[in-house]
């Protein structure tokens, strides 16, 4: 796994042995990115469910101005600040060692985000639990991207009860992304 563009660009970064983390593939994360880039520079990034921290890191190479980073497991967080250090982003980086709710919950009141991304253990109910929360969060605003990577099974159709809705879906092989926003946007949903 290496960072696409940016700063950072060509470095090779370190993933967590075993199955606890599944790494964003390079091809996906450069689709993601294709599709975002241009809005990176200078904005606050949420990375949830960090792994090893590919996402949040390759913002950052792209000019986010800073990227929190949540994961549970420590040895990933341990993994995550490795890369930080070794791509010299980590100035502009907070990591936050602990499950996403509590975090999510002690960053309220302190941070806007103008992306959250997440990329929870599939098929778990992560995803409707996180954007339960965010609906009345002071974390986003009416700008604000969601980014939810999930397994192409995942059922979002609970999204407008949220008061959200989905602006794109971009499918892979076994899995998705999916782009949500603040519903009442002047864009049609």
């Amino acid at each position: 796994m290496r960072v696409i563009a940016g700063s950072a660009k060509r470095l090779q970064l370190k993933t967590v042995e075993g199955m606890d983390t599944r790494p964003t593939t390079d091809r996906i994360k450069e689709t993601l990115f294709n599709m975002i880039a241009p809005y990176m520079y200078d904005c606050e990034f949420l990375d949830l469910f960090s792994g090893s921290g590919g996402i949040g890191i390759e913002a950052l190479s792209r000019g986010a101005r800073e990227a929190v980073f949540v994961e549970n497991n420590p040895k990933a967080m341990a993994c995550i600040k490795e890369n930080l250090k070794y791509t010299k982003l980590d100035r502009k980086a907070l990591t936050l060692t602990k499950d996403a709710l509590t975090a999510l919950y002690q960053l309220e009141g302190e941070k806007t985000f103008d992306y959250v991304f997440m990329d929870p253990p599939y098929n778990q109910g992560w995803e409707r639990r996180i954007l339960e929360y965010l609906a009345g969060s002071e974390l986003i605003y009416e700008d604000t991207v969601i980014i939810v990577e999930a397994s192409k099974e995942t059922d979002f159709s609970y999204v407008p009860e949220l008061g959200f809705c989905i602006i794109k879906e971009k499918m892979y092989k076994t899995n998705k992304h999916v782009f949500i926003e603040k519903e009442g946007k002047e864009e049609i949903c």
